[in-house]
């Protein structure tokens, strides 16, 4: 049977993002059928005027990983 598995962080952290994932798929044993990735701007940075944000003044993005993948036989 097919599963999914989410994974999020931010930009500034994606070594510590790919180390979970990473890890998750070493401990799991997941056969791996596709894996996916999104990165979407967080809401306006709190020094950035009422107009919004300025030239350069960009928050961290959030980033998300979806893996798709098959439980190895006799696990849950």
């Amino acid at each position: 049977m097919q599963q999914i598995k989410l994974f999020k962080g931010i930009e500034h952290n994606l070594a510590d993002l790919e180390d979970e994932i990473n890890r998750w798929l070493v401990e799991s044993q997941a056969e791996v059928l596709q894996i996916a990735g999104n990165i979407a701007p967080q809401s306006a940075s709190p020094k950035a005027g009422a107009s919004g944000l300025t030239q350069g003044d960009f928050p961290p993005s959030d980033i998300l990983v979806i893996v798709l993948y098959k439980r190895p036989p006799g696990t849950k």
